[in-house]
């Protein structure tokens, strides 16, 4: 990713230009129309890092971000965040004031801030956003061919349940003989088709209502967590993935020589996720009383008994930090190894529930065909 450092000179030289700014009136605006995606993010965080690295002050270094952003609303976002800065804001509160940027993003600013470390910080979130980048691009690659798939499942199912079913319905009625079951099924889910559809909208317009209208509280969180985890293979797929994002944070804040409880409240404060935010206290609490991490994470079956051995040998020799960056990178490739084994797996099983879905189907209309023809030649 390269960054014009050419427009550094310019920037010096534009003495009049910086002045009108420190003149103007201190005004944030805080309506930016378009989302800071993940991806401007990791590049924003991966430029700024090195900026900072090659020497460049933090107003300078925003400049030269601004002046590279293509998108408008982009542009304006930085300007608004180095206005504030110009005006005696940290960077954490001209972050969070905008409200483009998590909690695990500012609090992490503000550790590096404080501990003045800013350019690590700022190098572990551009690593937090590309693993992260990474993960997404492999599920939606995994995931397109399913989709796909059974889109074109359902356009086939519905077609056959809206047109073809009833045709061979109105065929057998002149048959004048009782149908076998599965095709009196077949016929009946077939004229109620409508009615089910109806139904299965509703059901989903009333859990998308439940989910906008609690997903924020902890008996919500609490019950939809339980249900995710238990879901085979992607339950602890979801656990992985956010104990990679644990291991990662714990490793940042503790290189940067934050106490370990002022750490876990930190966490808590970053990670949205309920089985671990649920039990951060409770862990926080042992360790005040003088207990072992280790035998503290290991009274949740949140954490592995891998992740739990490792983090009491580390205890052990005080390399916590460095245990748990390892951790992280190998929860990481954890992910990464079983997203590419849910697109292996998952193809296949779908092409077999679609063949029995169609079969079925098929089997049902020709059945009282093959009764017919049996009594034709008796």
């Amino acid at each position: 990713m390269k960054i014009d450092i050419s427009t550094l000179p310019d920037i010096r030289k534009n003495k009049k230009k910086k002045e009108s700014i420190n003149d103007k009136p201190f005004k944030i605006d805080f309506n930016f129309n378009k989302k800071f995606s993940d991806k401007k993010k990791e590049k924003f965080y991966k430029e700024l890092s090195v900026l900072l690295q090659s020497g460049v002050n933090l107003k300078r270094a925003m400049d030269i971000l601004a002046s590279q952003m293509k998108k408008q609303s982009d542009k304006n976002l930085i300007n608004t965040i180095n206005s504030a800065i110009i005006k005696g804001k940290s960077l954490t509160e001209a972050m969070r004031q905008t409200k483009q940027f998590s909690p695990y993003e500012y609090y992490s600013i503000k550790l590096g801030e404080e501990t003045k470390n800013l350019e690590k910080i700022l190098t572990e979130l551009h690593l937090f956003f590309y693993r992260k980048i990474q993960i997404r691009r492999q599920i939606i690659t995994v995931s397109t061919y399913p989709v796909f798939v059974i889109s074109i499942t359902i356009a086939v199912l519905v077609f056959m349940l809206k047109s073809v079913v009833p045709m061979f319905a109105g065929v057998f009625k002149q048959f004048g003989s009782e149908l076998p079951k599965l095709t009196q099924k077949i016929i009946y889910i077939s004229n109620h088709f409508s009615t089910i559809l109806v139904v299965v909208f509703l059901i989903f317009a009333i859990f998308l209502t439940v989910y906008f209208l609690f997903r924020k509280t902890d008996k919500y969180r609490k019950i939809m967590s339980g249900v995710i985890l238990k879901i085979p293979f992607f339950g602890k797929l979801i656990n992985t993935i956010y104990l990679a994002r644990f291991c990662q944070s714990l490793s940042l804040l503790l290189s940067a020589k934050t106490p370990l409880v002022n750490s876990l409240d930190l966490i808590k404060k970053m990670i949205d996720y309920y089985p671990i935010e649920s039990n951060i206290d409770y862990i926080k609490s042992e360790v005040i009383n003088g207990k072992s991490f280790g035998d503290s994470l290991s009274k949740f079956e949140t954490y592995d008994k891998s992740l739990v051995s490792m983090v009491k040998v580390a205890e052990e020799v005080n390399q916590l930090d460095v245990m748990f960056d390892r951790l992280s990178k190998q929860y990481s490739e954890e992910v990464e190894y079983k997203s590419k084994v849910i697109g292996v797996v998952i193809e296949p099983l779908i092409i077999t529930i679609i063949g029995l879905i169609v079969g079925v189907i098929m089997i049902s209309m020709y059945l009282p065909m093959f009764d017919l023809s049996k009594i034709l030649n008796n």
